[in-house]
């Protein structure tokens, strides 16, 4: 053995069965003490499956988990967290009214007979958010901290609770740049202290940067365990992919852009948040919106839209000005929105794909006051063919849908609705890379049909690909339009950043 290192978690065979879906399929690796160990792959892949076996969240499956040479099986999270498995998650969940050392503290408090010692539960944790150097005190309330800082809460909890191997779920998806390298920092030192920790992500750049080992898997199998410094993006993203799929968005099909001016906004302006902002959006373009966080893009196309309500400015569809008050006068105008949020905003939990493609166009599929169903059901066959999402199944509920495959319902329902122009508010995130794929080319195949689309994506690379054109806000303002010819990524940075003004 002499140099091998000493296994913390080591998976055997473990195999789980979703109803009509094997989310995983005799998977079996091992991850070392101390290491920081990315797990890979698509969406669907099975990572969060497996995440939720470690830590007892899914306590039926096939196969064993060893953590320290012992075979556990746990039939909660509170029984891994006693154990020193914990977690912490994209959406972290906390106790708003509670102050940070309660949450952090939550269930294993200690105490003073029968009464909560709050002084010494405060000391405590203000000594491990003093070690993480986070700049919030333990008698905060915890209601009042950014969701970098909540994600914090988190990681303290697991240390209160003397964590051995933390594991984080796409942890950057909602962080600012800040709060990510802070985040970065604390992951290191964690490391250093000996702690294991898992690391789940679609962002590339961090896996390289702070992961030694990976682990991918794919359609529930495992595929590889690899050293990180011993293997290229492209060979990454190969393994993830089975198929070689340029990670970055790229156009395949010849430009569609006409000279006419399908959305034309003037000084558009809402009071404190975005003001003054121009521009306008050809027939059969894809118009891109960069800038980083608190860049107000989001806003603006909102309120184009109609969702939010403009203080000043002027909105002309196909020349003619329009006043787009509410949604419905949105998609009447022929614009519909596919949101960042699609969970809350996208689709209706308590509906099926079928019911959730048709949702904008119901009175299509309605003669004489009745609902045809049938109707209704080959729209939503036909779009399932059409962009290809999965399973094709009418009566599947969305909402067990993979990221992806619930991101393509949503783009179905707006093509489905006869929307003109097309707003896509952060199309691909938390979506895989070949879900990512299929989505660029969905949007190829609408400016085909004559359709206008704006994107609003944080991912540099894709609104380089996708765009025509681009916009650069900064803090509620368009700092700068780039004709999209060999622009890179630092041409954006500089505008979105404020280097350039």
């Amino acid at each position: 053995m002499g140099n091998q290192k000493e296994s913390i978690i080591q998976f055997h065979n473990i195999s789980k069965i979703f109803p009509g879906v094997k989310a995983l399929d005799n998977v079996s690796f091992n991850i070392d003490k101390g290491e920081v160990h990315a797990l890979l792959g698509e969406n669907g892949a099975g990572k969060s499956t497996l995440l939720n076996i470690l830590h007892g969240v899914n306590s039926q499956y096939e196969g064993t988990v060893e953590i320290r040479g012992t075979a556990v099986s746990y039939k909660n999270a509170n029984e891994a967290i006693k154990d020193g498995i914990s977690k912490v998650h994209q959406e972290v969940s906390l106790i708003p009214e509670l102050t940070v050392g309660q949450n952090i503290a939550l269930g294993n408090e200690p105490r003073k007979g029968i009464f909560i010692d709050y002084k010494t539960l405060h000391k405590e944790a203000n000594e491990i958010l003093k070690k993480m150097k986070c700049n919030f005190r333990s008698e905060d309330i915890a209601g009042t901290l950014s969701t970098g800082e909540m994600q914090m809460i988190a990681i303290a909890k697991g240390l209160y609770h003397d964590a051995q191997v933390i594991s984080f779920d796409e942890p950057s998806a909602s962080l600012t740049n800040q709060e990510v390298s802070s985040l970065f920092s604390i992951i290191k030192e964690l490391k250093k202290n000996g702690i294991t920790i898992l690391y789940v992500s679609h962002r590339l750049d961090e896996v390289f940067e702070i992961c030694d080992r990976a682990t991918v898997l794919r359609d529930g199998k495992h595929i590889d365990t690899f050293n990180i410094k011993d293997i290229t993006r492209e060979e990454l993203i190969k393994k993830m992919v089975g198929r070689d799929v340029s990670a970055y968005a790229v156009r395949n099909k010849k430009l569609q852009i006409s000279d006419e001016k399908v959305l034309e906004v003037e000084n558009l302006t809402v009071n404190g948040v975005f003001e003054d902002i121009n521009f306008h959006l050809r027939k059969g373009e894809i118009l891109g919106f960069a800038g980083l966080v608190g860049a107000k893009r989001t806003d603006v196309v909102r309120t184009i839209f109609g969702a939010n309500r403009k203080s000043a400015g002027k909105i002309k569809i196909n020349g003619k000005q329009v006043e787009i008050n509410s949604p419905e006068q949105g998609v009447k105008l022929g614009i519909g929105l596919i949101p960042e949020n699609r969970k809350t905003e996208g689709f209706i939990k308590y509906f099926d794909n079928a019911n959730n493609v048709g949702l904008t166009k119901m009175e299509k599929f309605t003669s004489f006051g009745l609902l045809n169903h049938k109707k209704k059901t080959d729209n939503c066959i036909q779009y399932a063919e059409e962009i290809n999402f999965r399973p094709r199944e009418p009566h599947y509920m969305t909402v067990n849908l993979s990221g992806g495959n619930q991101q393509k319902v949503v783009i179905a329902k707006w093509l489905s609705s006869d929307a003109d122009i097309l707003i896509l508010d952060e199309p691909t995130k938390g979506v895989d890379v070949g879900a990512k794929a299929e989505i660029y080319r969905v949007l190829e195949e609408l400016l085909e049909l004559g359709k206008s689309i704006i994107v609003v994506s944080s991912e540099l690379p894709e609104v380089l690909g996708l765009s025509d054109r681009i916009i650069v806000m900064r803090e509620g303002r368009k700092v700068k339009e780039y004709i999209n010819e060999n622009l890179t990524e630092e041409d954006i940075l500089q505008y979105a950043m404020g280097v350039k003004q």
